[in-house]
């Protein structure tokens, strides 16, 4: 006879493990896929791919930044419906297969000339944009949920950093010129994809005590979705709308950090898109992980609501000082970004799962997280589309700088308003 597979054996074994250190291992195995799907998405921010003729009065780095966020979109959309009812037992194939597709759209970027190549940069978005349902299916529904949320969510605050200085790292030790680069730093975290896809499907199922303070997480039909929008609507649509602010203004801030740095004098040094990053994971993670200590799931959800809305004040509050020349450009970026990340963090995870809980609804978070980015990520379209008008040719920074004004202004209002809603809609149920 022999003895139970090593996936098996490691459930049993996490299965009875104390719930901090099934917490800090199933963190740190989502933290790692998806810092590893990063290298897939990212990488191609560090190049410029200067001198290339503009596409369709557009400029072609541009041009691939809509395309692939476009595509994202567009695998958002699909995704309200493919996560909401995706049984748990296909997440690492549909992780698997998503990522060897990106991973091919890379090659033939580097393959097909310009301009034709952006078509695959448009295939790698569609590709990657619903991995994050699948890897936050195996997080909700836990008594540690917003712990190991922290963690996952923490990967693409770090990540998009991260990547673009390895990417910029095989430029200039010149492993592979600006075509290839996307893919070569997509292959170079291959196995550690594959390490934490195995640590994923180790992960035991939540039990009777997660179920009792979190509610039982489900595939959701027609109907039930239905339900839940009926049931909360006005809130949502008001949470939608500020995300569709928070994502169009961190794209924008992520995609181009590269032509920002350098219209600041401060281009060409890889370390500062992972100096800017690394202060905001880990505040991030440290206030967003404290919110495990909450057990009262509506309480966590007003907590939840005063962070987002403490994140849109720094946001717009360190770019009047930017633009008042009272703090340097390093200090702005990372306080910039602090306070988006504050902001746009929870609701990729901890804010949903939370609203759920609290509903005492049987369903998932899944569902509610991609409603949000479906339109999040056509909000970000929306404004790189409107940053390149023909005609109209803004400086990056000050872009930045008034988007950072505009969206920590109306953002706020639009949290006070939707923690109003949720305040009196859950204490009536």
């Amino acid at each position: 006879m022999t003895g139970p597979g090593p996936v098996v054996a490691l459930r049993h074994w996490l299965a009875r493990a104390p719930s901090w250190v099934f917490a800090v291992y199933a963190g740190t195995m989502a933290f790692g896929t998806y810092f590893s799907i990063y290298a897939f998405r990212k990488a191609f921010a560090a190049a410029h791919f200067a001198g290339l003729p503009p596409v369709l009065a557009v400029d072609y780095k541009v041009a691939l930044v809509i395309a692939q966020v476009m595509g994202y979109a567009l695998a958002k959309l699909i995704g309200v419906r493919v996560i909401a009812e995706l049984p748990a037992h296909r997440r690492i194939a549909g992780i698997v297969l998503q990522s060897l597709v990106a991973e091919g759209a890379l090659v033939l970027f580097a393959v097909i000339p310009a301009p034709w190549n952006i078509a695959a940069m448009f295939v790698d978005g569609l590709a990657l944009g619903m991995i994050w349902g699948m890897v936050f299916g195996f997080v909700e529904g836990r008594r540690t949920s917003d712990m190991i949320g922290a963690m996952l969510c923490a990967s693409f605050v770090i990540s998009s950093g991260v990547m673009k200085s390895v990417g910029t790292l095989v430029l200039v030790r010149h492993v592979a010129g600006e075509w290839w680069m996307p893919a070569v730093t997509g292959a170079l975290f291959v196995p550690v994809l594959a390490l934490c896809l195995f640590g994923l499907a180790s992960l035991p199922p939540p039990d009777a005590a997660d179920i009792a303070e979190r509610v039982k997480r489900v595939p959701m039909d027609g109907s039930a979705r239905a339900a839940l929008i009926h049931r909360f609507g006005p809130g949502l649509l008001a949470l939608v709308l500020l995300y569709v602010l928070l994502t169009a203004l961190r794209d924008f801030r992520d995609n181009f950090s590269a032509e920002i740095w350098a219209e600041l004098g401060l281009g060409g040094k890889a370390e500062l898109f992972s100096l800017t990053e690394l202060p905001i994971s880990v505040m991030v993670l440290v206030v967003l992980a404290s919110l495990n200590l909450i057990r009262d799931s509506r309480r966590a959800l007003v907590v939840n609501f005063t962070l987002v809305a403490l994140g849109l004040a720094l946001a717009a509050g360190c770019s009047l000082a930017f633009m008042a020349h009272w703090i340097g450009p390093v200090l702005w970026m990372t306080a910039l970004g602090g306070g988006l990340y504050l902001a746009y963090t929870p609701f990729n995870g901890m804010l949903f799962d939370r609203l759920v809980a609290a509903s005492g609804s049987v369903g998932n978070a899944g569902f509610l997280i991609y409603v949000a980015d479906a339109g999040g990520y056509g909000g970000s379209v929306a404004l790189l589309l409107l940053r390149n008008v023909p005609g109209l040719r803004l400086p990056w920074t000050q872009s930045l700088i008034d988007a950072g004004i505009a969206c920590g202004t109306l953002g706020m209002a639009l949290m006070i308003w939707a923690a109003i809603y949720f305040r009196q809609k859950l204490a009536r149920n």
